[in-house]
């Protein structure tokens, strides 16, 4: 009875992978003339994908993701700071470590959208 369930409700969900899934063809616009006339070149339709996409990705890299980069980034040195100047009080040393590594991952994200976009093609 329990494998017979499982049986079921395995060909239910090969079933419905079947029906929901779609194929996924490469764009042939421009076939290659060597490869024959119904080539399909999946690297040129990833490079016009991305050539078309890459100006809507950039304007949310830009202002969405590195501002809230930013922001985490900003909120965390200025609380590790504030504790580790704390704990100057405490022990009497400063640990400059962390503080250090968030203000550098700071200033590397806040210089990012200069040069990011240089960088990938």
């Amino acid at each position: 009875m329990k494998r017979s369930k499982m049986a079921v409700i395995v060909v239910l969900i090969v079933m419905c992978i079947c029906m929901l899934s779609q194929n996924v063809f490469a764009s042939n616009a421009s076939p290659n003339p060597t490869a024959g006339s119904g080539a399909s070149n999946v690297s040129k339709a990833i490079e016009d994908t991305w050539k078309d996409a890459k100006g809507q990705v950039q304007t949310v890299v830009n202002n969405v993701v590195f501002p809230v980069v930013d922001l985490i980034l900003a909120v965390l040195f200025f609380v590790k700071l504030g504790t580790a100047y704390f704990d100057y009080r405490k022990h009497g040393q400063f640990e400059f470590t962390a503080p250090a590594i968030l203000f550098a991952c700071l200033i590397f994200t806040l210089t990012a959208p200069l040069y990011i976009w240089s960088i990938l093609p």
